[in-house]
């Protein structure tokens, strides 16, 4: 799938992961991560540590949590280890600046690597989650707190449309900063309605596996995704499509197609008939 969308990525590349909370039992397989990573020549997993109650909070927690979950076979660079950096995010509706880990600024393009699932706060995360709150920093007025809102609502975490917004505001910043080095993998697998922040506390997932899609369009995959799991049957996206619509979740791909960011018709191909 990678070598179908990569052509354009060179130099240094960052393979932005979900690396999981301890233990977190639905998130990529380190295994497969590390065979992908063989493959793409000076690459880098890179994360940014977190706002919420986490060991991911601290660095120090963070490296030990990435030692727990198998990923000792790379360098995970923890971006907003040693600061952070502003990126204009043009056509941005609340968060025109958006902070990031300041060792984003060290790559020449970006492999967002994506465990498809449900969300808690956003209704789901894919492709676009990854890169907004993935990407951000983590101090108290950092970017993820910029995309929660709590520098504009008195400390208080915004939800609803107005989430969904801040998150395309906060991706817009970093697909303009890659422009054309920047591509796209969803993996619709084990796709609890949490999301793996949540780590073993996360639902079991009802929704069957459904595959790996791979795009240069991050609405095309983000929507692509949205549409595969509205076309299983109704006992198996029932609670899948809950968490989505119930936390108005669908609100981030018209968010994306208003900064436009991507195209929501698409072709799917299955490069397994192709």
């Amino acid at each position: 799938m990678f070598k179908l969308v990569g052509g354009n990525l060179n130099g240094k590349i960052a393979i932005k992961l979900h690396t999981g909370e301890p233990h977190g039992p639905n998130i990529i397989p380190s295994p497969w991560v590390q065979k992908l990573q063989e493959q793409i020549p000076d690459s880098t997993i890179v994360e940014c540590n977190v706002l919420y109650g986490s060991p991911r909070q601290t660095s120090k927690g963070h490296r030990e949590t990435l030692k727990i979950n198998g990923w000792n076979f790379s360098r995970v660079d923890i971006m907003d280890e040693d600061g952070e950096a502003e990126l204009p995010s043009n056509g941005a509706k609340y968060v025109k600046r958006f902070r990031v880990g300041k060792n984003l600024l060290n790559y020449d393009s970006m492999l967002v690597l994506t465990h498809f699932k449900g969300h808690t706060m956003g209704g789901f995360g894919g492709s676009m989650k990854n890169i907004a709150i993935g990407c951000g920093s983590s101090g108290p007025e950092g970017g993820k707190a910029q995309l929660h809102g709590l520098l504009d609502h008195n400390g208080q975490w915004i939800r609803g449309e107005e989430l969904m917004e801040r998150m395309a505001d906060g991706a817009k910043a970093i697909t303009d900063h890659f422009g054309k080095k920047i591509v796209y993998i969803n993996v619709l697998r084990k796709m609890s309605v949490d999301c793996d922040c949540a780590g073993t506390s996360a639902a079991e997932p009802t929704a069957p596996d459904i595959g790996i899609l791979a795009s240069t369009d991050l609405l095309a995959i983000d929507q692509a995704s949205i549409d595969l799991i509205k076309a299983l049957p109704e006992g198996q996206n029932r609670d899948l499509m809950e968490r989505i619509t119930s936390r108005k979740g669908l609100r981030q791909l018209s968010a994306m197609k208003e900064r436009k960011m991507g195209h929501d018709q698409y072709k799917l191909i299955d490069i397994n008939k192709a």
